[in-house]
């Protein structure tokens, strides 16, 4: 039994914690019931039935369930429009999916929050010699890095009074990088001061970790469009596969034509009998966003309390992603706590991960994901690139109860 492998006062830290952080929770609880309110009434909105679940095949015509899906999402994230496909196999897929179809050859774009998560820095051309990158079919990269965790709006408002530019996007969760990730206020703040010099160039935001952390997303606040996975939030642990592009119409539109070809957009593509799962994962994305949150917040309360430096977000901090960081200082530190939460995981707990090559990654990676969709991150997971400071970043959690246990048998393992 689990509970007998936990430290007698790894469990007694972990009741008082119940206490001390009983007002987190609440806040917790109440931006999940605002974003259940905002799922139930669009699945009411838009009339699903069970016929809706259809698995169509071949071509995918006529798939009233898909239609109705994307309707959904569209509604959840403030949009016109959306994409929600299962041949988009990942938010990495996804966003180059939205920039190459957005893009052209001579084109500009811009990111606003400094370095791009490292699965996206070959996509781009950033290194690699890709000849399906961005920069080798012409696109022109550039980048302004935030200061001090705020958006650089003098230098964005000044680069963006030139008309050069097609596309700036901006990366909300911080990924590998020693930032914090970007609230929805700041989001809005940036749009509303680039919209002042620029009317024409189009927002981009990557969602992937933010879905249903805040009562907003990036297109209630004017960004032109957003994607993300359906491995993560918005799939709610259900959803096997797949990934989403929500917003401006046109935009969706020439994405839709991207993934499947011009003059057909978004009227086939079989769902692959994924119609129930997406539904379901979608339904059930709050309160697996609310029980990760949970579960992050109490991954922090217990590493600050047994002393470890440099936690972030810390137990009390408001957060906009599901995303939880700690600077472990060394290899062998890094590869072991890895190690404790593959080991209290319900899939693959003997596995003794190791640090390997990831393809797209531009270091070798050390990845703790028992999980039961392979590469499932809002499910309990834990990875990191082996280079310094050693920073672990864990993510997810199905449930609060499940999570708690993984996080005192991994801690324990550890101390021992």
């Amino acid at each position: 039994m689990i509970l007998s492998q936990i430290n007698d006062d790894l469990m007694k830290l972990a009741k008082r914690s119940d206490e001390e952080l009983k007002d987190i929770y609440q806040k917790i609880d109440d931006v999940a019931l605002v974003n259940s309110n905002k799922v139930l009434s669009a699945f009411i909105e838009n009339r699903v039935s069970y016929s809706d679940f259809a698995d169509i095949n071949g071509y995918g015509n006529y798939d009233e369930g898909r239609n109705k899906l994307e309707a959904i999402f569209a509604k959840v994230l403030g949009a016109e429009d959306a994409l929600v496909r299962p041949q988009i196999m990942s938010g990495t897929n996804a966003i180059y999916l939205t920039l190459s179809a957005l893009l052209k050859y001579g084109d500009t774009m811009i990111s606003l929050s400094g370095d791009p998560y490292d699965s996206l820095q070959e996509m781009i051309g950033l290194f690699g010699d890709s000849t399906q990158s961005l920069k080798a079919n012409g696109v022109k990269y550039e980048q302004i890095d935030l200061i001090d965790n705020e958006f650089d709006e003098e230098k964005i408002a000044e680069r963006l009074k030139h008309n050069d530019v097609k596309l700036v996007e901006i990366q909300r969760s911080r990924g590998y990088s020693a930032r914090d990730s970007l609230m929805i206020r700041k989001i809005e703040h940036v749009i509303q001061k680039i919209r002042e010099v620029n009317k024409d160039v189009i927002i981009m935001v990557d969602n992937c970790y933010g879905e249903l952390v805040e009562t907003k997303e990036p297109c209630d606040v004017g960004a032109d469009v957003c994607v993300g996975s359906l491995m993560k939030n918005l799939g709610g642990g259900v959803a096997c596969t797949g990934g989403y592009v929500a917003g401006k119409k046109e935009l969706i539109h020439m994405v839709a034509e991207r993934l499947t070809a011009p003059g057909i957009g978004k009227e086939l593509g079989a769902n692959f009998n994924q119609n129930n799962s997406f539904f379901k994962g979608i339904f059930m994305a709050p309160n697996a966003v609310k029980n990760a949150l949970k579960s992050m917040v109490f991954t922090s309360y217990m590493m600050e309390n047994l002393g470890y430096q440099n936690v972030w977000p810390g137990s009390r901090d408001e957060r906009t992603d599901i995303i939880q960081t700690v600077e472990l200082g060394d290899k062998d530190s890094l590869v072991k706590f890895t190690q404790g939460i593959q080991s209290a995981s319900p899939i693959d707990s003997y596995v003794q991960v190791l640090p390997a090559p990831m393809p797209g990654y531009p270091f070798d990676e050390v990845m703790a994901a028992g999980s039961f969709t392979q590469g499932s991150t809002i499910e309990l997971s834990a990875d990191a690139p082996i280079v310094p400071p050693y920073t672990l970043y864990l993510q997810g959690g199905l449930t609060f109860e499940y999570s708690k246990l993984s996080i005192l048998l991994a801690l324990s393992k550890i101390q021992k």
